[in-house]
């Protein structure tokens, strides 16, 4: 008689490569996860830094207007002129190449602007709300020193 040959694996076989494959999903992704909030939070910190892209833009609209957009006029005053601001007043806008760019990064809100600053005495306030999206909270993205 012949023997037949053994083909496939056990019950017990393929129950502990799952338990193996369960394992290390439980280590990989909870740390996959946190990366893509944190590349969030360092994308924010890199908007409102003082030598961020947003910066970059209130610097080139008080070099033309002479001071930075008052808080009511907000960051708006970067792509569309303030009613604001009297005719004689150079505005050489938009100073942002996309309106979208004012969005954070968790999309639903758009950066915080304050000026004068309440943090920043001598200038503004930019800010972004953070994961948890409100204003106010310890996760926010800040461009002043949290104490």
């Amino acid at each position: 008689m012949r023997r037949r040959k053994r083909v496939g694996f056990t019950l017990i076989e393929v129950l502990l490569v799952i338990a193996i494959l369960g394992v290390l999903a439980a280590f990989v992704v909870p740390s996959f996860m946190g990366a893509g909030e944190q590349a969030k939070i360092d994308a924010a910190q890199i908007q409102v830094s003082r030598s961020g892209p947003i910066a970059s833009s209130l610097d080139m609209y008080r070099l033309a207007v002479g001071d930075y957009p008052s808080t009511e006029d907000g960051l708006r005053a970067l792509w569309e002129r303030p009613d604001s601001l009297d005719e004689d007043v150079k505005w050489n806008g938009p100073y942002i190449a996309d309106v979208k760019s004012l969005i954070d990064p968790w999309g639903k809100n758009e950066y915080q602007y304050r000026y004068p600053g309440e943090f920043n005495t001598n200038g503004y306030d930019l800010w972004a709300m953070g994961p948890d999206k409100e204003d106010g909270t310890d996760d926010d993205v800040v461009n002043w020193t949290k104490e």
